[in-house]
């Protein structure tokens, strides 16, 4: 099992190195591999892990140089606004992020009041990021204030098939 972090692991600031590293021991003492700007690999399909955009260390280029060229891979990125920031290269595949909570509450024909990303396009579902990327964003099954209206709860399960 490997995650990566999310911007409440950093603590209160979420800039907080040390609550981090609390959350990764937590998270080794019970078989969970965080990857921090890191690649491992499971069955033959590269993850690659990257830090938290708003955690400090975000830095794709160094997580995206381990993975090995014409191998399977997919990326872990808690926030899905890093996928509009430079450092990404060629990589060519999915993405994978959460952080929105599918906007939370959702007026019917509204959007979300409600979006911690600065690109408001993603709140939740799969985007086309047309070079070759695809992002998939969870709506997770927390919330940041205790109530949902009109985004419901989400634990997405991917069967993944080898080509």
């Amino acid at each position: 099992t490997c995650g990566v972090l999310g911007n409440h692991d950093y603590g209160l600031t979420f800039r907080d190195q040390a609550v981090a590293h609390e959350v990764c021991a937590v998270a080794a003492s019970s078989g969970i591999t965080i990857l921090r700007n890191g690649v491992t690999e499971v069955a033959g399909l590269q993850i690659c892990g990257l830090e938290d955009l708003w955690g400090g260390n975000f830095n794709p280029a160094t997580g995206l140089a381990s993975l090995q060229h014409g191998k399977p891979a997919l990326v872990l990125s808690h926030n899905p606004d890093s996928v509009d920031l430079p450092g990404w290269g060629h990589y060519q595949g999915w993405i994978l992020a959460g952080h929105t909570h599918g906007g939370q509450c959702r007026p019917p024909f509204l959007p979300p009041p409600l979006l911690p990303v600065q690109n408001k396009r993603y709140s939740a579902g799969e985007f086309d990021l047309g070079d070759g990327r695809r992002m998939y964003i969870n709506r997770g099954v927390g919330h940041l204030i205790r109530v949902r209206f009109n985004v419901r709860p989400e634990v997405t399960v991917f069967q993944l098939e080898r080509a």
